[in-house]
């Protein structure tokens, strides 16, 4: 064991032991996952690094409202420069980290490529993130009589927080940093209570109002114009093993079709769909399919659902 710096202060006991327990410890993990001491010597994607990415990233994306407090319209387009030559290096540092903690048998000259492209598509694809979020904007300000602007919207919502971080994560997720991708989605489950996993599909106009508890999964899809409450949960039933016993990873979460509206406390689980136009309504537990137009309710004992007529 290499020597170690001093720190100032000594403990009131012997720390010698436990350091060398946890050592064992790990070793022990190592050996389990196949992997020995090197592995990860180039590190691990940082959290907080990538909370600064996508702090700047958003204010990139909107910077009269979420960049500093003395830009005007004439340097805007100077500080969405300046942003991204900030921005995009430190994201392309933690994606590459993390290809070499995946991949590492590519080499290092083919992670480099991977890394440049991932970073400039990203890049490339952030004009078409503004408009979905505009869009999701919208969908908020017309959805709340509680709103006064989209500016406050964007300010306050915690919606709007998670979408951002999503919409970028799931661009991360498409291009191969699945890992990146996850830990911006964590860090807006931890800024929002809204728990959205990068791979979800959700289409424009998306909007979830209050936000608090709600969870979305791996494979849901989700279309335009829908709308969520807190505490909704769109979830997994089961999940298939293989002959090994290992966890399938497949398609098993819902499909939520263009212009539905989920009630507070509603529980959806499994890969079922809900149609076009749908009412599920609140704390309802759901794990088959509905036609479009449908209205969902609790009641006792059991749930009713009812089609609507297309003229109401």
């Amino acid at each position: 064991m290499g020597d170690c710096q001093a720190v100032a202060g000594d403990p009131p006991f012997d720390i010698v032991p436990i350091v060398a327990q946890l050592r064992d410890v790990r070793d022990a993990w190592r050996e389990a996952h196949g992997r020995d001491s090197a592995f990860g010597e180039r590190g691990f994607p940082s959290r907080h690094a990538l909370g600064r990415v996508i702090d700047v990233l958003s204010a990139a994306l909107f910077p009269q409202r979420l960049g500093p407090p003395d830009l005007r319209a004439g340097n805007e387009d100077c500080f969405v420069r300046a942003s991204l030559e900030s921005a995009m290096p430190l994201l392309a540092a933690q994606v590459r980290m993390e290809l070499h903690y995946v991949r590492p048998e590519r080499g290092a000259e083919a992670i480099e490529r991977a890394v440049t492209a991932i970073a400039e598509e990203l890049a490339r694809r952030l004009p078409a993130i503004r408009r979905l979020l505009d869009s999701d904007l919208q969908a908020a300000f017309d959805g709340d009589p509680a709103a006064r602007s989209v500016d406050e919207v964007l300010l306050c919502y915690p919606c709007i927080v998670a979408l951002t971080h999503h919409r970028i994560a799931h661009e991360l997720y498409l291009l191969g940093a699945p890992l990146v991708a996850r830990i911006i989605a964590e860090i807006a489950h931890s800024r929002t209570g809204i728990d959205i996993h990068p791979g979800a599909q959700i289409g424009e106009s998306f909007f979830i109002d209050h936000g608090t508890g709600v969870v979305i999964g791996q494979t849901a899809i989700i279309g335009n114009g829908v709308r969520l409450y807190q505490a909704v949960t769109l979830g997994a039933r089961s999940f298939s093993t293989d002959e090994d016993g290992r966890l399938v990873n497949e398609p098993r979460h819902p499909i939520i079709e263009d212009g539905v509206t989920i009630y507070a406390g509603a529980t959806i689980l499994g890969r079922i769909t809900i149609g076009k136009g749908s009412v599920i309504g609140g704390n309802v537990w759901l794990t088959r399919s509905v036609p479009p137009m449908s209205r969902v309710r609790q009641t006792q004992p059991s749930i009713n659902i009812e089609l609507a007529d297309p003229c109401d």
